[in-house]
């Protein structure tokens, strides 16, 4: 894997590994682990959502 990021994005990469103390593969990294930690998280409270939604598609039989 070889991600190739826009002018723009090395720069601000390399500005924020500088005020962070460490090199510019540290600092991607750890983007990367914070981006799987925050989507994983939301693909579980999707899944919920659409259980929920299923169960509670129809009313209850007492409601009815």
């Amino acid at each position: 894997m070889n991600p190739r990021p826009r002018d723009d994005q090395t720069e601000a990469l390399r500005l924020r590994a500088e005020e962070e103390g460490v090199g510019m593969h540290a600092t991607l990294l750890g983007a990367v682990d914070d981006h799987l930690a925050r989507t994983a998280h939301e693909a579980l409270a999707r899944k919920a959502a659409k259980e929920q939604t299923a169960q509670w598609a129809e009313p209850p039989e007492r409601l009815k």
